[in-house]
């Protein structure tokens, strides 16, 4: 892990660029050590400096975490594939039509979430060998992603998803095995996410600990006030 960059903000905290090989990425780190971890993913090709991100990973950071993110594969500062852009504009064309979009989208996030999680787990691994950095971890953001992680990383201990809709298949099966204490974001009016298959996802999960969180409104509209909320969730289980 290479780190390019340094600003430390007036509420002390520490916010990094970084290159860890082909991975850019981003860590929030508080004053106080050790520091619970918490992966901050997100998808649709937005770049991690995006500023609700950010603003997301400073709030958190000030309530004690240690935040990463990184641009995954076709996300933000990374290479961009003609063919999956062309596949989200295709998504997208079909959204606003009212078309079936699930072959599509089995296409674009399925190999979206493959190709990520790898890159996720060696960014984990090597923020946690960073002084003042400890377990244990929690996770935030892409649904999709989050499935595969907490599914299969023992060091994953609590998830916050958002806006669960559109699943793939085999990752809605996998639903099933996530055991960990989950808090569930679902914006009721999203007009990318449709609403019953959110809450079937839901129900999919095994976990015996599970909430959500519905409101109004669609999909950038989540109430700042959940992020209060959220820091609850983390307290509860990462502390």
């Amino acid at each position: 892990m290479h780190f390019t960059s340094e600003l430390r903000h007036g509420n002390g905290v520490l916010e990094r660029d970084f290159t860890l090989g082909e991975i850019p990425g981003t860590l929030w780190t508080p004053e106080a050590a050790p520091a619970p971890l918490i992966l901050m993913a997100h998808n649709n090709g937005l770049p991690r400096h995006e500023p609700r991100l950010v603003a997301r990973a400073r709030y958190t950071a000030a309530q004690g975490y240690a935040l990463v993110t990184i641009d995954a594969p076709d996300c933000g500062e990374r290479p961009r594939s003609a063919a999956t852009d062309q596949t989200r504009a295709e998504l997208r064309r079909a959204m606003q039509a009212g078309e079936p979009v699930d072959e599509i989208f089995e296409s674009l996030v399925g190999p979206l979430v493959d190709n990520a999680a790898p890159e996720w787990l060696s960014t984990l691994d090597a923020v946690l060998e960073l002084p003042g950095i400890g377990g244990p971890v929690g996770y935030s953001g892409w649904t999709a992603l989050g499935i595969r992680l907490a599914a299969t990383e023992p060091r994953i201990a609590a998830a916050g998803l958002f806006a669960g809709g559109y699943v793939p298949r085999a990752l809605r099966e996998e639903a099933r095995q996530v055991t960990v204490p989950l808090l569930f974001l679902l914006q009721w009016d999203d007009e990318g996410n449709p609403r019953q298959r959110a809450l079937d996802l839901f129900d999919a999960f095994g976990s015996t600990e599970k909430t959500m969180h519905a409101n109004m409104g669609g999909h950038v509209g989540t109430p700042w006030f959940e992020q209060e909320d959220g820091g609850r969730f983390y307290d509860r289980h990462l502390r």
